[in-house]
């Protein structure tokens, strides 16, 4: 059976368990299903994924956590870098607030052995409120996974046994992977010998952002353009 196949089966087996769940959508593009579940629901939804035959989700392969905060923004994009080289400070401009009610999400990548097929399965959370139920009673690999989204997006999962941070220091302050995050941090520590341990102090940085000199105007990248064959050179008389 071809991978197309076998997403056409895992797409009829989606008509056919949740057709109840009407706030449910589903997309297949560039050959990969993702399946967007409200948060409410999204444990009921996940037992259908795990325990239908039709479907078979055996396998919970990652969750991660996603900020769509500045989504589609960049502050590395800019054509005065060009020829003014590294040591750029790019200016920060005010960005327009995303959607409170959508800013995270978490994203559950599933397999299933016995059909061959994976899917995306996608949740969106609010900015005040990043809380939606852990999936560790259906699958136990999430349970590290889920601890990884809460320290570094500060998601929390109802529901997970052992909710704390996995990557990030004791002491760490904040979340890195949220894009408010600022790029020197929240606080710098240093070993004091004098007290014989480290210690946090406020951070004595100034923040930028430095952007690498490139070239972005080169008619290299023009269409059409191919270079001049090399001319062979006159024998000598």
């Amino acid at each position: 059976m071809s991978p197309q196949e076998r997403l056409e089966e895992l797409e009829e087996a989606l008509e056919e368990f949740l057709e109840d769940f009407e706030d449910c959508r589903w997309q297949i593009e560039r050959g990969e299903l993702t399946l967007t579940v409200p948060r409410a629901q999204l444990l009921e939804v996940m037992q259908i994924l795990r325990t239908r035959r039709e479907i078979a989700m055996e396998q919970c392969i990652d969750v991660c956590g996603v900020d769509y905060s500045a989504y589609g923004q960049s502050e590395w994009v800019t054509r005065a870098a060009a020829n003014s080289g590294f040591e750029r400070g790019v200016t920060r401009e005010a960005r327009p607030e995303a959607d409170p009610a959508n800013r995270f999400a978490v994203v559950y990548h599933l397999l299933s052995l016995t059909h061959n097929v994976r899917m995306r399965v996608k949740t969106f959370l609010d900015a005040d409120q990043p809380v939606v139920d852990s999936v560790t009673g259906i699958w136990a690999s999430a349970n590290w996974f889920e601890r990884e989204a809460f320290d570094l997006f500060g998601i929390l999962f109802a529901g997970h046994p052992d909710l704390r941070r996995i990557l990030t220091d004791y002491g760490f302050i904040g979340h890195p992977f949220r894009k408010d995050f600022p790029l020197i941090g929240e606080v710098e520590m240093r070993y004091d010998p004098e007290q014989g341990r480290v210690i946090y102090e406020p951070v004595s940085i100034e923040p930028r952002t430095l952007v690498p000199r490139v070239i972005r105007d080169d008619m290299r990248y023009e269409a059409g353009w191919k270079p001049e064959p090399e001319q062979p050179e006159a024998e000598a008389e």
